[in-house]
């Protein structure tokens, strides 16, 4: 699985006009399944993204994860919208290639497989709208960009 986080003071999704999900400062994660990925790469990334240190500390040092914005266990937002153009490859000319990406029925299945984990390890999840056409705003925190790929666990 792909996912990009980018740390913002605020973001919201909108569709058609009306607000579908919304955080205050906390993780705006764009997320990918790609073909072969399963749930336990959406796990694997879910526990990285949940533990990843990218938030200030004190000092200024990025030192703190979105489950401990503040330093006082308060915890940042995840807004979680489903990407698949993540998966692009531009090798090939001018127009991308998505086919790396999952299939739109996995990609779906992973999404909410995805989802449905942070909202039980997470108190504060909002989403995007699988599939549909989003106007994406942010405010992006520093800036601070993460991209990030979960590979297949070693058998």
């Amino acid at each position: 699985m792909i996912a990009v986080l980018q740390r913002v003071a605020q973001a919201r999704v909108e569709v058609s006009g009306h607000v579908v999900g919304a955080i205050g400062p906390g993780l705006l994660v764009l997320v990918c399944a790609e073909r072969g990925d399963t749930e336990a790469e959406a796990e694997r990334l879910l526990a990285k993204i949940l533990k990843l240190r990218i938030f200030s500390d004190e000092a200024g040092k990025m030192n703190r994860s979105v489950q401990d914005l503040d330093g006082q266990g308060r915890c940042g937002g995840l807004l979680v919208v489903s990407q698949f153009t993540l998966a692009a490859d531009t090798a090939g000319g001018n127009r991308p290639s998505f086919t790396q990406a999952a299939a739109p029925d996995d990609g779906r299945r992973l999404y909410e497989h995805f989802v449905a984990r942070a909202r039980v390890q997470h108190p504060e999840v909002a989403t995007g709208q699988f599939a549909a056409d989003m106007q994406v705003h942010l405010v992006n925190d520093g800036p601070v960009t993460i991209p990030m790929r979960m590979a297949p666990a070693a058998a």
